[in-house]
């Protein structure tokens, strides 16, 4: 048994003796790198024995030292390196960053020419037996630094209005005899309102390969797929630099601050990794953005107070500023109106141009009859009435809403700001008008179901020159059934089961309409200020409370009729209906037929009963 156990113990070791095997590794070489810039080399031993911290210890083998090694750094003797390096180490430019037990990196902050060599990174032994590589070397070659950055276009330091375009660009060049690429990156450092507090931020870049990638941050890849975030490559003559052109449609607040431009050279290394090997960076300068809150002004000409004349020509201007960039922006541009058509007096829109040029009219297209809404230059919009009447005056605004940096806004997308003018009263000089109105029932013999009933409407008008009324007539609501015709003149207006309805108009100019009633109605004009309402075949759901309502239109100095807004609603009238004679005779023959069955079967039942009784006596005797 011990034999065995020795037999198993010696060939355990043998196989650690050639499996585990010490072995160091550098990256790949021939390594290039810029002069001035900085130099990275991991070094990373495995298979070993001891403590599982290691030491290493750099040499530089310079090509012109006919091979003689030179002491750069360890990690165990702070005397070790040579006096080409020691002031390097002591100043922390020359120094050795742990990045584990088994591996440390070689940073040489400032690679200067005389740094190219073979560097070799050394580990001294901590195993029992010696085996495998204690060290190993690359090549490092250092080029001279060609990369060159300037600008062509930069920040002046004067504010921009939010909306408006920014446009920045720099020039950026190398040139080395090994086969390297370029990037291009724009970013910017405290975006928003505490300039320098912020972290940088990627805005845009080209890459190495030619691909343009849009920063991370802020809302940058959305508006680089929208096209509001672009970035060029122009390429220069002959000796030349490149110019790189970064446009942004439309800044907004978060944009602002201090902006850069960041040029790298890269190169692939040998183990197929691009490295970046030289960087330099650009100061563009500051930007600072004037939201449009601050900066917006909408503004109506005249101000103040306008007076007119009914049938006068009425023109008013909006003139928007501080919009920024016209070109890139949308414009919604609405004209409101209070005071004037509106139910009660409340606002309405008078009309609207948006974006895509479209004018839409409050009240449908019959509206905009004898008016007009235009763009009459850059940032100015003209509302023009032929003739204003009564129902235009009022308090007008302008209100205008801009979709920042987007020319072409969809029908959803929210505004970037709405504001809109002071108010602008008009007021019309009209002449005084007077009017009443009085309904009554026409008179004739008792109306019954199916009858045509008569409603008549007197009015009087007191104006200077020439008058025309438009009457509508009401139904206000539905009267308890029952007989008989009555007419109550004077009564106060209800409205029990809800507001008044209209059934017919006769306009001004002797056009009638119907408003789709149950039963057929006319209306006609019987003489000067007397106006009919005819119910033909009235029915008892025509039993109610009726009324007429008069307005009165006058002539304007360009021979067209107005309404003057004076009107008159008359009292109501309370209709209802006799019943027909034929419906009264169906009341004692209904009487009859009932009476006669009932007798009947009386009479029936009786029999029966009689007949069953003697027949049950019958049945007894026997």
């Amino acid at each position: 048994m011990a034999s065995s156990t020795t037999t198993t113990l010696i060939c355990l070791q043998w196989v650690l003796q050639y499996v585990v095997c010490r072995d160091v590794t550098l990256p790949s070489g021939p390594l290039y790198r810029v002069a001035g810039f900085p130099l990275s080399l991991p070094c990373v031993v495995s298979g070993f024995e001891g403590s599982r911290t290691q030491d290493f210890e750099w040499f530089l083998h310079r090509e012109d030292a006919e091979g003689r090694q030179i002491g750069v750094i360890s990690t165990r003797d702070q005397s070790f390196p040579y006096a080409p390096f020691l002031p390097r180490v002591r100043s922390g430019e020359v120094r050795l960053e742990r990045d584990a037990g088994d591996r440390v990196r070689l940073v040489v902050q400032r690679l200067r020419l005389e740094d190219q060599g073979r560097y070799e990174c050394y580990t001294p032994s901590t195993d029992s037996t010696f085996q495998g590589n204690y060290s190993a070397s690359v090549v490092v070659k250092v080029i001279p630094d060609t990369l060159q950055i300037s600008h062509s276009r930069s920040l002046i330091g004067q504010p921009l209005a939010e909306g408006s375009e920014l446009q920045l660009s720099c020039s950026a060049a190398v040139q080395s005899q090994q086969h390297t690429h370029l990037s291009v990156t724009f970013g910017v450092q405290g975006a928003g309102p505490a300039v320098g507090g912020a972290s940088p931020r990627e805005v845009i870049s080209i890459g190495r390969e030619l691909a343009v990638a849009p920063g991370v941050g802020g809302d940058y890849r959305r508006r680089y797929g929208d096209g509001e975030l672009t970035l060029e490559k122009q390429p220069g003559q002959a000796g030349d630099r490149d110019l790189y052109l970064m446009k942004m449609a439309a800044v907004a607040p978060g944009d602002a601050g201090a902006y850069h431009c960041e040029a790298s050279q890269w190169i692939l290394d040998p183990e197929g990794v691009w490295k970046r090997i030289a960087q330099r960076t650009l100061d563009l300068g500051n930007l600072t953005v004037q939201p449009l809150a601050d900066s917006l002004t909408v503004a109506v000409v005249p101000r103040g107070e306008v007076w007119l004349s009914a049938g006068s020509p009425l023109s008013l201007l909006c003139e928007v500023g501080g919009v920024g960039a016209w070109s890139r922006s949308a414009l919604l541009v609405q004209w409101l109106q209070q005071g004037g058509a509106g139910p009660g007096g409340a606002e309405v829109e008078v009309a609207r141009l948006s974006p895509d040029g479209a004018v839409t009219w409050g009240g449908g297209p019959s509206r905009g009859a004898g008016r007009a809404l235009e763009k009459v230059g850059e940032g100015r919009y003209a509302l023009r009435l032929v003739s204003a009447y009564p129902a235009d005056a009022g308090v007008y605004q302008c209100a205008v809403s801009v979709y920042a940096g987007k020319p072409r806004p969809q029908p959803s997308t929210p505004p970037t700001i709405t504001k809109r003018s002071e108010g602008l009263t008009v007021r019309l000089k009209t002449k005084e008008v007077s009017v009443s109105a009085v309904a009554e029932v026409a008179r004739g013999p008792p109306l019954k179901r199916g009858s045509t009933v008569s409603l008549l409407c007197n009015v009087s008008v007191t104006t200077v020159g020439p008058s025309q009324v438009e009457v509508l007539w009401l139904k206000e609501r539905e009267a308890p059934k029952g007989a008989g015709l009555w007419a109550e003149e004077g009564a106060e207006r209800q409205e029990e089961g809800g507001a008044s309805r209209p059934l017919a108009q006769l306009s001004y100019d002797g056009l009638s309409r119907s408003y789709g009633n149950s039963s057929e109605v006319s209306v006609d004009r019987l003489a000067t200020g007397c106006y009919r309402l005819r119910i033909h075949q009235a029915q008892p759901e025509d039993q109610g409370q009726y009324a007429c309502l008069a307005e009165v239109w006058a002539l304007d100095p360009h021979g067209a009729w107005y309404n003057t807004g004076a009107r008159a609603e008359s009292a109501s009238v309370r209709i209802y209906l006799y019943s027909r004679a034929t419906d009264l005779l169906l009341i004692p023959l209904v009487v009859g037929v009932s009476s006669a069955l009932l007798v009947g079967v009386f009479i029936v039942a009786t029999v029966t009963c009689c007949f069953m009784n003697r027949l049950a006596r019958q049945r007894s005797q026997k």
